[in-house]
């Protein structure tokens, strides 16, 4: 088997895995100090979120200098142990590479700002009068993608925060300096890279307003952005690494194209069409029940559609920048073991290299903030003004934000109960949900039926069973209102997903028959009901994972 197809990657926020210092802010000795407990989980890659110096107005992802550690998270000194300490346990380092854009408090930013003419060529700037941007065009973190420098009499692009100014990519100083961070971190033993939003690196020629939607169908995978991964991944030589590269508002096309061994690009694409089903008329900030449909037809889609043309999906359903999924798309209360596990049965059994989340494994759930100040994103404070000029109470915005916030998911790690759950002696940056009482790794590593059981088990099933790493992949019950389920194939074997999600029981007609079929795995600690006549029944989130040879 080829190793990324086996292999299983955890996410480490940095900021909020482990405090080593006190200081209330998780670091890197913070992450060596906790390098056993991801071994024991099976993971064989660690992707942390970028610890690059940075004035952290985005939480790391405005970087001032790629080749240097905060402060904050320590020194390059304890990355280079970090690097060394995770390869002794057969752990890879993947590093988090954001080149879309810099913090304007960049070496490269302050030169274009006092006008040199070769470092205001490493941006995005155009000539304009101060009240009229150049496009029409909106931030992702709201308000223009424009903004205005009255002694350069231009405005500068930012398709994030005002702090984050776009790099111009197709200035080959930009893409050579680029590739020299890339071979920096290489030759310090780095195994992988995540590459942020690296699809919409590629401009388009001419800039124009947009007058259907907020611009991004201009920017979105650009004109030159397969000939720029292609490049950089030949000039650094990470071809045999394990890449991955965060697509936003891409398509099934061009995430073949990414990931396809024959283009040379990267390893695996994220996309996020499946984290939006619960989006009202496509937007974030709106409320609704998550679409079961859209999602079904949107796994099928990307599932069937990526092995058929030879591409490679990342599976997830959490990250830094999402909610928790067993908030979202499981119940939290009633049905939370079983909707957690149902969840990571679902995406660890689908076609595609699953990445874990710091938390997920442990069914960590939104913290449910009950007031804005102790909230911490950027964006969210941003939208929580947004939404009330657009008229919400200030009730119904933090409602939304209880939701929506990319805080829901940055809060720390639960490693066991009382004071700061174990994350930190001083004060955390950001608030603990209550529930590490019972929410955290102590707890669950006593209990064989715990959510963390069954994520070592499901890594560990991948390993084993080739089915599930290099199988073909085929969708049963499609028109199912309730149920998710899926068929894994290789010339040996065969592996049949069933999952209800719902907190309602689902009834299979015509039945699966189990017979001769051994069962790896399922989210309820009681057997499974057997078939009678022609109905199968699955109580509320219950998902099994049946297996045999052909």
């Amino acid at each position: 088997m080829e190793g990324f197809k086996a292999s299983a990657v955890y996410q480490i926020y940095t900021k909020s895995f482990q405090d080593s210092n006190g200081d209330g802010l998780g670091d890197i000795r913070g992450v060596i100090s906790r390098l056993d407990y991801i071994k024991e989980q099976g993971a064989d890659y660690i992707w942390l979120t970028p610890f690059f110096k940075s004035p952290l107005n985005d939480n790391g992802y405005d970087v001032s200098d790629y080749l240097s550690v905060d402060p904050v998270f320590g020194t390059m000194e304890d990355v280079e142990e970090l690097i060394a300490q995770a390869e002794a346990r057969g752990i890879g380092c993947m590093f988090d590479m954001v080149f879309n854009h810099t913090s304007t408090e960049h070496a490269w930013f302050r030169k274009a700002l006092a006008g040199d003419p070769e470092y205001m060529d490493y941006y995005i700037f155009r000539d304009g009068e101060p009240d009229v941007p150049p496009t029409n065009w909106e931030s992702k973190f709201g308000g223009s993608a424009w903004e205005y420098v009255p002694h350069l009499k231009k405005w500068y692009l930012h398709l994030f925060d005002v702090t984050q100014a776009d790099l111009n990519w197709d200035n080959p100083k930009v893409r050579e300096e680029l590739k020299n961070v890339i071979r920096f971190w290489k030759n310090k033993g780095v195994k992988g890279f995540r590459f942020d939003v690296v699809n919409l690196i590629s401009k388009p020629e001419a800039f124009e307003n947009d007058y259907a939607g907020d611009g991004r169908r201009f920017y979105t995978d650009g004109p030159h952005v397969h000939e720029y991964l292609q490049e950089l991944t030949r000039d650094t030589g990470i071809a045999s690494m394990v890449t991955v590269g965060e697509m936003s508002s891409t398509s099934l096309e061009n995430c073949i194209r990414y990931s396809r061994p024959e283009d040379k690009e990267l390893t695996m694409c994220f996309n996020f069409h499946h984290l939006k089903v619960d989006y009202k008329d496509g937007d974030k900030w709106k409320l609704k029940e998550p679409d079961l449909g859209e999602l079904k037809r949107l796994f099928t889609e990307w599932q069937e559609g990526m092995e058929k043309a030879g591409g490679w999906n990342a599976v997830f359903w959490c990250n830094h920048d999402q909610p928790r999924a067993v908030s979202r798309f499981g119940d939290d209360r009633k049905y939370w073991k079983e909707s957690a596990k149902t969840l990571a049965i679902v995406a660890h059994m689908f076609r595609g290299t699953p990445y874990v989340y710091q938390g997920e494994e442990l069914g960590m759930t939104n913290p449910r903030y009950s007031d804005i100040s102790q909230y911490r994103d950027v964006e969210s404070i941003n939208y929580y003004k947004i939404l009330q000029e657009r008229g919400a109470s200030k009730e119904e915005a933090l409602a939304v934000l209880g939701e929506r916030s990319r805080d829901n998911g940055r809060t720390p790690m639960q490693w066991k109960a009382g004071p700061n759950a174990g994350f930190t002696d001083g004060e955390p940056w950001i608030g603990i949900p209550e529930n590490h009482s019972y929410i955290n790794v102590e707890e669950e590593n006593k209990d064989e039926d715990s959510i963390l059981s069954c994520y070592k088990k499901l890594i560990r099933l991948r390993k084993e069973y080739r089915v599930i790493a290099e199988g073909d992949i085929g969708f049963i019950y499609r028109d199912h209102p309730q149920v998710l389920a899926y068929r894994r194939r290789t010339e040996e074997e065969e592996l049949i997903v069933l999952a209800n999600m719902t907190g309602r029981e689902a009834a299979l007609a015509p039945a699966f028959d189990a017979g001769g079929w051994e069962l790896l795995t399922a989210s309820w600690k009681e057997a499974p009901a057997q078939a009678e006549g022609e109905i199968r029944m699955l109580r509320p989130f219950e998902s099994q994972v049946w297996r045999k040879s052909r």
